[in-house]
């Protein structure tokens, strides 16, 4: 993989990534993956390894994220969504299969309904969809407190990951990264993501690619009923549901995730499409 920052457009300032699989560009269409709060694009790692054998893969670092600039604090997700086109746009990646985990699912569903005609194919990655009341409340109570300077490193910890050996190995990587994230870059984040989760539900019938939703079966949050109902929603939904695995997914069931998406990769688009 190789580092690379590049300036975007106003409003925004530079977006930091990984980019791999170069020798593919112009044989399929380019992937780019999207990790979740408080990660960075490390977090792909296993699937850039594998994936990037046969496609251009790029992994973005979220605003305030890795080597990614902040946007305005208090931004919510329609202006993740703007980030990421001028991120596409900066690149001049016209259409992409795009990949998100958790937060990054809820940008690239998000990108998939208002800007159809630059997704290829979605995949939404431990995402979550329509929080029940109860789930609500308890998200944005913790947005809030994570907006007051608050830092919380174990809960997720606890939450994200069993006692497996793999458990374990991913689990001190995601420490990692939690305790190096900015925290006015996390709580933008994180604000938007508990915000978030249902502003582009209704519309979910309109994605019309292939969409794949994926999780495990042990994640309380980004649950396999979530996961149903974005693929029951959209016109050519698929869910895949990892059993015995929580919410980081990629990292502690990795060649499962890269099977599926490999699989999703080999859904056909509109006839005339490259894969």
């Amino acid at each position: 993989m190789t580092s690379k920052t590049l300036q975007l457009s106003d409003p925004f300032d530079s977006v930091a990534y990984q980019e791999a699989g170069l020798s593919h560009a112009g044989k399929a269409v380019p992937m780019v993956l999207i990790h979740g709060v408080g990660m960075q694009s490390a977090a792909w790692k296993p699937q850039v390894e594998v994936l990037s054998k046969t496609h251009h893969v790029i992994a973005l670092d979220m605003p305030g994220h890795g080597g990614s600039d902040q946007i305005r604090m208090g931004s919510e997700l329609p202006v993740f969504l703007d980030w990421l086109l001028a991120a596409l746009d900066a690149m001049r990646l016209d259409r992409v299969n795009l990949v998100g985990h958790s937060m990054g699912a809820l940008i690239a569903g998000g990108l998939a309904v208002r800007n159809p005609e630059r997704v290829a194919r979605v995949a939404l990655l431990n995402g979550v969809f329509c929080r029940d009341g109860a789930a609500s409340k308890s998200v944005i109570e913790r947005a809030e407190l994570i907006g007051t300077g608050a830092f919380d490193l174990e809960t997720p910890l606890q939450r994200w990951f069993g006692d497996t050996p793999m458990d374990q190995a991913a689990r001190d990587d995601v420490a990692s990264w939690l305790s190096a994230v900015d925290i006015n870059g996390y709580a933008t984040a994180y604000g938007a993501f508990a915000r978030g989760d249902a502003l582009y539900s209704d519309e979910f019938g309109q994605i019309t690619c292939p969409l794949l939703a994926l999780t495990g079966d042990g994640d309380p949050n980004s649950t396999p009923a979530m996961s149903q109902a974005m693929a029951k929603a959209a016109t050519r939904g698929k869910v895949v549901i990892i059993e015995n695995h929580r919410h980081m997914v990629n990292l502690t069931a990795p060649d499962a995730v890269n099977a599926a998406l490999e699989a999703w990769l080999q859904t056909p688009l509109d006839e005339g499409d490259p894969k």
